[in-house]
């Protein structure tokens, strides 16, 4: 299932565990020896792969454990950068420098010297 902007959030916690389950299992790995790898209980790792509601610390501590952290960077990149973003900026540089100085670089033509 894809995640995206409009699924709900119920559906996306059931996804994340129904993928942190199958992670974990590809890894051979028990319910026990990935909590106890975690620091975490094993009730609350099996209601993590349920689906249900938990910490934001509960999961940071099984992606350390499954040595997962470039997911927990994916998450909210440190330099987000936006193409888009950047040309908004861009042009809203430009149209303070041509109000500040004055300078629009066009001229009518009883303006000209």
């Amino acid at each position: 299932m894809e995640i995206e902007r409009l699924t709900p959030a119920p559906a996306v916690l059931a996804e994340l565990g129904r993928r942190l389950e199958q992670v974990r299992r590809q890894r051979g790995l028990s319910q026990e020896q990935l909590a106890e790898e975690a620091g975490i209980g094993v009730a609350t790792l099996r209601r993590i792969e349920d689906g249900n509601d938990s910490r934001l610390g509960s999961w940071l501590r099984l992606l350390k454990a499954l040595e997962m952290t470039h997911a927990i960077d994916a998450l909210l990149p440190e330099d987000l950068r936006s193409p888009m973003a950047d040309a908004r900026a861009a042009a809203t540089t430009r149209r303070r420098r041509t109000k500040r100085d004055g300078s629009e670089g066009f001229a009518w033509g009883d303006e000209r010297p």
